[in-house]
């Protein structure tokens, strides 16, 4: 019988790692300068939303099946409809996770295969529509 490989929760450091990565996207929001917009967005206690993350990707990363257990399919574009997310606010969730995916330890290929399609999510949380000024 052979091991299964490791899946990207494993590779991030199961719990302990994902509560990590999840914590220092949470502080950079919450300090930040340049999250001021998305961090207008939550609620000024971020447990709630540092819990949510946290179950998020621990599923989403293979790891346990809480977050389906407790809320159901993730839905993460109709759950986000409520907010305005154009552009601005993809870009400084992204400058926080990016920063927080480049502290976390766990091996090069899952940090840009993880970096690679929390873009493509992020973007795709998008609900505005940007209008250039002029």
């Amino acid at each position: 019988m052979t091991a299964s490989a490791p899946t990207p929760y494993d590779q991030l450091g199961g719990e302990a790692g994902v509560r990590a990565l999840v914590d220092r996207f949470y502080d950079l929001m919450d300090t930040a300068p340049e999250a001021a917009t998305i961090r207008a967005l939550h609620a000024a206690n971020l447990k709630s939303s540092r819990e949510k993350l946290f179950l998020y990707l621990s599923f989403w990363t293979g790891g346990p099946q809480t977050y389906v257990e407790q809320r159901g399919h993730p839905r993460l574009r109709a759950r986000h409809l409520p907010f305005s997310i154009g552009a601005r606010e993809r870009d400084e969730w992204l400058w926080c996770m990016d920063r927080a995916l480049a502290e976390a330890p766990m091996p090069d290929a899952i940090r840009g295969a993880l970096t690679e399609r929390l873009h493509g999510l992020a973007d795709h949380m998008r609900n505005q529509v940007d209008v250039p000024p002029g």
